[in-house]
């Protein structure tokens, strides 16, 4: 009798066991931001200025094949906040892009809680670390007619808005005389419109960000949504490519559907990408779920 109930007992605990071991096995594991910023990645060759600032710096990578050579600008996210990431949270992306044979430019930038950081200083920030590129180019041996901007997070936000911001008016804060055309933009997971965004930005972020980094009272965030939103900044007359993780809580799948239909309404290029079993920060990590379809299409952009 004892051995029956042992058995029974043995029995019921080893099928509660394949019970858990199935759910552990069906639950999916996320990369997080610390996890990212970790990763292993060859050093960059150079680190460079692009203002006075101490956070007004890049760092360039070149592949070591001769040049001229095609360019990628990688902006970092954060929720536009220094807290959460870094240039380093880029880092191995930025590296695995130059092994793709694209020199690539990872930018730091003032953020909100910087000196000078949020309006305009950050958006002027990403601007001249874009311009730059041309004041380096000859040494380096840059092809800027081959450059495309690629943000992730609160940096996709900053990435579609550096492809659109040809369309300020010239009374904008925000404007800039340049010269550089993009070839194409790739948001990982980016903000394509702040009003939209508003809300779940301050459920992810833990703050108002999106009125922090407008800054000013209600009035004045209505107005620079005008400057500073993808959305209103459309059309770009470069190609888009947007990619978002199936499993990303972090982004909202709506505003990124609206944007696309009204991007296309007005005859853009543009594609959204959805990745399976991709959270928020797999788009960062080379060899992940998300590398070969992005990978792809950054390839299709330089051709």
């Amino acid at each position: 009798m004892t051995h029956q109930i042992l058995f029974k007992l043995l029995t019921g605990l080893l099928f509660i066991m394949s019970l858990l071991s199935v759910a552990v096995a069906e639950s999916n594991w996320y990369f997080t931001p610390t996890d990212v910023t970790a990763l292993h990645s060859e050093s960059a060759d150079a680190r460079i200025s692009y203002g006075s600032d101490a956070l007004q710096f890049a760092e360039l990578r070149l592949p070591k094949t001769t040049g001229p050579h095609p360019v990628a600008i990688i902006i970092h996210g954060g929720c536009w906040l220094s807290r959460f990431a870094d240039l380093k949270n880029t880092a191995a992306l930025a590296d695995a892009i130059r092994k793709m044979g694209i020199a690539t430019w990872n930018i730091e930038y003032r953020r909100l809680d910087h000196t000078g950081g949020g309006w305009p200083g950050t958006f002027q920030d990403v601007a001249m670390a874009a311009d730059f590129l041309e004041q380096i180019s000859a040494q380096n041996e840059l092809d800027l007619n081959k450059v495309i901007v690629i943000g992730h997070s609160g940096g996709g936000h900053l990435a579609l808005w550096l492809a659109g911001r040809h369309q300020l008016s010239y009374s904008s804060v925000l404007f800039s005389s340049t010269s550089l055309t993009l070839r194409g933009v790739i948001s990982l997971g980016g903000v394509t419109d702040l009003k939209a965004y508003r809300n779940k930005a301050s459920n992810v972020c833990g703050q108002d960000v999106i009125g922090m980094l407008l800054g000013g009272n209600e009035a004045e965030i209505t107005k620079r949504y005008q400057e500073a939103s993808p959305i209103v900044l459309l059309p770009f007359h470069i190609p888009q490519r947007l990619f978002v993780g199936e499993d990303d809580l972090a982004i909202d799948l709506e505003a990124h559907q609206k944007y696309v239909s009204l991007a296309k309404e007005k005859s853009e290029n543009i594609k959204l990408i959805q990745i399976p079993g991709a959270g928020h920060h797999e788009y960062n990590v080379p060899n992940s779920i998300a590398w070969p379809l992005i990978k792809k299409e950054i390839l299709d952009l330089m051709r």
